[in-house]
């Protein structure tokens, strides 16, 4: 849960929904990861038990509706807002900060993840100019044979024919993963993980 809605914050805002009119736990899960630009979400195991407690101290109520609660809140509740108001700005105007703060971590994540992806491009790209210049170089009589013990193949080899596919196919779909900007925070932090992971294992094989 974001630091924002602690100490019984997001009580008090799951009401403010609420007074909106009824709704169901994934409406207000789907009302809160829109207030927060898609940058934080709660989970069911978050907002239920919350709504249960609402329920039980009177503040809302439930009715069932195609399989699902609806939560509507009460005069209690209503009454709990007004006697908040104050508290309840604050958290508004907390909420707005925490976006901002959330937008620009998320932007400085991308461009990380952006600048890792020219990296291992770069590296991808050098790895294969170094082969076609082995492949392509007459054999020296002092060569010695790869350690493999195989042959080399040609400049024409299924081989690198592959790798220059592949190469082109990965820069294509993690630069639209990327544009896309429909990585968390965290998918983000894993995926340049993985990316310095790949140009470190790149580097051990060129040398």
């Amino acid at each position: 849960m974001t630091a924002v809605f602690s100490h019984g914050r997001l009580r008090l805002y799951l009401l403010k929904l609420l007074d909106g009119g009824p709704k169901h736990g994934y409406e207000l899960i789907r009302l809160l990861e829109d207030r927060f630009l898609g940058l934080y979400a709660p989970s069911a195991g978050t907002i239920y038990p919350r709504l249960q407690r609402l329920e039980v101290e009177g503040l809302v109520s439930h009715t069932a509706a195609g399989g699902r609660k609806v939560y509507e809140i009460t005069d209690a509740g209503r009454a709990e807002l007004r006697q908040r108001a104050d508290e309840l700005a604050t958290l508004e105007s907390d909420i707005t900060a925490s976006v901002e703060d959330l937008s620009a971590l998320a932007g400085e994540i991308r461009t990380e993840v952006r600048g890792s992806v020219r990296d291992l491009k770069r590296e991808l790209r050098e790895a294969a100019r170094q082969t076609r210049q082995a492949r392509w170089a007459p054999p020296s009589p002092t060569t010695r044979p790869p350690s493999n013990g195989g042959p080399r193949p040609t400049a024409e080899s299924p081989l690198l024919a592959e790798f220059d596919q592949r190469l082109a196919a990965f820069t294509v779909e993690v630069g639209a993963l990327v544009r896309a900007g429909r990585l968390t925070d965290t998918q983000l932090r894993t995926a340049i993980r993985l990316l310095d992971g790949a140009l470190d294992g790149l580097r051990r094989l060129l040398r």
